[in-house]
């Protein structure tokens, strides 16, 4: 793009004139809609696509060639990958293709879960903790001593005092999560209270919860939904990790972890029974940390390149 240092007017000797703007209407091409959008963003579109990909075969798994996954047919046991077996079969003939495909719906159930309620939770106690000066000490201290802890052993911990199943599963990793996301929303919040429009909004009158939620909630939006696509990965991940060392979903459940954790005594006989959760598993993961790579390049204003 080149830039005119053309004038009409004379140019005295010895006086440099600042080149001209250009018509950034007419130069730059002004991307709109959806599709624009996906256009300038490829990692966006890249991540949504996978991971619309896997949310479709979660759903649509009884409709997708699969059987019963929980059906035992010991007589069919550890069958190599074919076409009647697409995946194999486990050691007690259980069709691998079929576990996988509905294990996408527990791993993907708990990375929503834990991503939407460790949200809202932490949205919550990093606005106080920012605004609320005389609650800051309190709660970050119970944050601080929360993420001292490693996730993992967090969530082994709480579950070992609960019942395998689900739904303890997302409470207990949205708990180890939840630090992570209030201290992001309270540094975000740190900042903002400082701007002169807060500053104006207080001294007109405005009482506290609304200068909250009308000027500085929805500056905290953008990072805390790039935030939310990093914990949905870690999530899966540490389901997988629970599953797998016994601790997290009911062995009854076709979990990925679960299916691994199943197939780790045949690895060097039968990789097959282990490759395809974890080959699963990693395309998830990697589907959900595209979204957020390319959330944070589109929302963060510095390194927005379609402007």
């Amino acid at each position: 793009m080149s830039i005119s240092t053309t004038s009409t007017a004379p140019v005295p000797p010895g006086l440099v004139i600042a080149p001209q703007l250009p018509d950034l209407l007419l130069q730059v091409a002004i991307r709109r809609g959806v599709f624009g959008f996906l256009r300038g963003h490829p990692t966006v579109a890249i991540g949504g696509a996978l991971l619309l990909c896997l949310v479709l075969i979660g759903i649509f798994a009884p409709w997708l060639g699969t059987v019963d996954p929980t059906a035992l047919a010991p007589a069919k046991r550890t069958r190599l990958p074919s076409a009647d077996f697409w995946f194999g079969t486990d050691l007690l003939g259980r069709d691998i293709y079929s576990r996988v495909l509905y294990g996408a719906r527990v791993s993907l159930t708990v990375g929503l879960s834990v991503a939407i309620l460790s949200s809202l939770a932490g949205l919550a106690i990093g606005l106080v903790s920012g605004f609320v000066r005389w609650a800051d000490s309190i709660l970050m201290r119970f944050m601080d001593g929360l993420m001292s802890i490693p996730p993992i052993l967090l969530a082994v911990a709480l579950m070992a005092l609960t019942r395998a199943s689900v739904g303890n599963v997302i409470l207990a990793i949205t708990i180890a999560e939840v630090p992570r996301v209030s201290r992001l929303v309270r540094s975000v919040v740190l900042s903002l209270r400082e701007q002169p429009y807060v500053d104006a909004a207080t001294a007109s009158g405005t009482r506290t919860p609304m200068v909250i939620l009308r000027h500085i909630l929805p500056n905290t939006l953008a990072p805390m939904l790039v935030q939310a696509t990093y914990i949905c990965a870690s999530a899966m991940i540490v389901e997988s990790i629970l599953s797998f060392i016994g601790a997290g979903t009911p062995p009854t459940i076709p979990s990925w972890g679960n299916i691994m954790a199943e197939g780790r005594a045949l690895w060097q006989v039968k990789p097959y029974i282990v490759f395809f959760p974890a080959a699963f598993l990693s395309v998830t993961v990697l589907a959900v940390n595209l979204l957020g790579d390319g959330l944070r390049d589109a929302l963060d204003p510095r390194m927005a390149k379609s402007l």
